[in-house]
């Protein structure tokens, strides 16, 4: 694969002398950890469905990734290729990343509710030549699902599934034999080790345009980001991170693999959210900080107060992803115990903003925080026009966590030459230089933390031969932040109600998250003179109707 990661080069010089970088990669963390620390415990994973429970030490890590990463230079996986992987928090993801790492591959994650068309069009773009798959998980075959789909991806040579029984198996081909023992196995997996501006992921995100973007990352990148977010949380080796957001996240991806590694400390992680359970971990494992959507820190909040079980070594509790209300951190602050710090972020930046952990409670719901070091925002109008404080416009980020560009799709990078990137957020500062979002300027709606392609769901609804026109908005919900609601207007003498919108969505193969939950039929739509849909207009009637 050849990688277009052209917002790279030109900020190497100043990232450097300002020490936003660091010109290390994961691999370097890794051996420091084996050199420093080989017998501490590095990973527990936990499965929800069997209640198996994995772990590894540093050690163990280390051999490991060195196994499984020759086995997939024996699948022919080499320098920049990629090995897109669709698991749960299992410890198979963890260490398909780290053995990425020491061949010079590049790692896809991809989120395990994808179904056929998101996935076909994630691994063509993507040129993937290995996926790694579960079996099945939460009662859904993966492996049929792949199988189907891999006659139209030319790229794709291996499919790799866990849990299998066959030949093809993760345990067969990378975690079983000892690779490592092999004569060569020192120059194999040292000779094509990357560099820290080298590309290392490949993470896909949804927008406006109709399709997922690829999202190139270098260890640079999500460095500079991890070791600053880091520090403001004044988190060190002695932690124990708890991960139950998707590791095919960035949440997952940089705080829940990455971070714990680089600090030397501990990481458990959860592949289905069950707050019992959570609580259980918590308390068994001493996890002392985690980060997840606001749906999340209520689940967790209401059970433990529930069940009478408290959970004293959780000391904070970052939430992202949608605006937290304020009798939630109140409950939170009473219940747990816990810090509440509220954050923003992008896949294309990590965590931009958050709170600081000295900051009073109420910075947590009013505000999305500050900038961590190395970050600089600015609010515009539409004439490009810097704002003053507390008045709303266009939110830019210029960071040095920002992405190396979109894969095959450098017009779309949204950066400018002085390196502000356009969030497609809109925003206000405050005078202390607090963030808060006010809405989006792009056409997203966040679910609980996932986004939602609206464009996409849209062009197959105007597909349905009753609907004449199609908009897809967020109506707001108490636990999950937004849900998604179809609003429609039939053709003349047809109908539709929601089963048969739903059973429409599902024959399209698209994720289950995506499907609207709520159908509004109208006789017309709002529109501008053009005929453009306005949907703040619907937004607001589901508003008022849901009041």
């Amino acid at each position: 694969m050849e990688f277009d990661a052209v917002l790279i080069p030109s900020r190497r010089a100043h990232s450097i002398a300002k020490g936003f970088w660091h010109d290390r990669t994961i691999n370097d963390d890794l051996d420091a950890c084996v050199a420093t620390c080989p017998d501490k415990l590095a990973l527990t994973a936990v499965q929800a469905e069997s209640g198996k429970v994995t772990r590894f030490t540093y050690r163990e890590l280390s051999n490991m990734a060195d196994r499984v990463a020759l086995g997939l230079t024996k699948l022919g996986v080499g320098q920049n290729d990629i090995v897109a992987c669709q698991l749960p928090n299992w410890w198979q993801f963890t260490i398909t990343y780290l053995a990425c790492s020491r061949i010079g591959a590049v790692m896809n994650p991809l989120m395990h509710i994808f179904r056929e068309r998101e996935l076909s069009f994630m691994l063509k773009h993507g040129e993937a030549k290995v996926l790694i798959i579960p079996q099945t998980f939460r009662g859904f075959d993966y492996e049929k699902m792949v199988n189907e789909i891999k006659p139209s991806l030319p790229d794709l040579k291996h499919v790799v599934v866990v849990n299998g029984a066959g030949a093809n198996s993760f345990e067969a081909l990378l975690s079983g034999p000892a690779w490592e023992k092999e004569s060569n196995a020192t120059a194999v997996l040292t000779q094509h080790r990357p560099g820290p501006d080298d590309v290392t992921q490949l993470i896909y995100t949804s927008g406006t345009t109709g399709e997922p973007k690829g999202v190139m990352h270098t260890a640079n990148t999500v460095m500079a980001n991890i070791i600053p977010y880091a520090a403001r949380l004044h988190l060190d080796a002695n932690d124990v991170v708890l991960m139950a957001s998707p590791m095919a996240h960035q949440t997952g991806f940089m705080y829940g693999l990455m971070m714990p590694i680089m600090l030397k400390s501990s990481a458990v992680l959860l592949d289905v959210w069950e707050p019992l359970r959570a609580i259980d971990l918590i308390r068994h494992e001493g996890a002392t900080f985690t980060m997840a959507s606001t749906p999340f820190l209520t689940d967790l909040a209401k059970n433990v107060e529930e069940s009478g079980k408290k959970v004293p070594t959780l000391r904070t509790f970052l939430c992202a992803g949608a605006p937290i209300p304020g009798p939630l951190v109140e409950q939170a602050r009473s219940v747990l115990g816990t810090k509440i710090v509220s954050a923003w972020g992008m896949t294309e930046n990590g965590a931009v903003t958050l709170i600081e952990l000295n900051d009073p409670d109420e910075r947590a719901f009013t505000t999305d925080g500050l900038p961590l070091p190395g970050v600089e925002l600015k609010v515009v109008n539409d004439d490009g026009a810097v704002l003053p404080a507390g008045e709303a416009g266009k939110l830019y980020v210029r960071s040095c966590s920002n992405f190396g560009g979109y894969l095959k799709r450098a017009h779309l990078n949204g950066t400018d030459a002085e390196g502000w990137f356009d969030t497609g957020d809109l925003a206000r500062l405050d005078a202390q230089g607090y963030v808060r979002i006010t809405g989006r300027s792009k056409d997203v709606i966040i679910r609980g933390g996932e986004n939602i392609p609206v464009v996409e769901i849209e062009s197959l609804l105007y597909r349905h031969p009753a609907i004449a026109m199609a908009a897809i908005v967020a109506y707001p919900d108490e636990r999950l932040g937004e849900r998604a609601c179809a609003v429609v207007v039939l053709k003349p003498g047809q109908s539709l109600d929601l089963p048969a919108l739903v059973d429409y969505l599902k024959a399209q193969k698209i994720a289950l998250q995506y499907i609207p939950e709520k159908l509004e039929i109208r006789d017309a739509m709002p529109a501008t003179p053009s005929g453009k849909i306005q949907k703040f207009k619907l937004r607001e009637i589901l508003r008022d109707e849901k009041r």
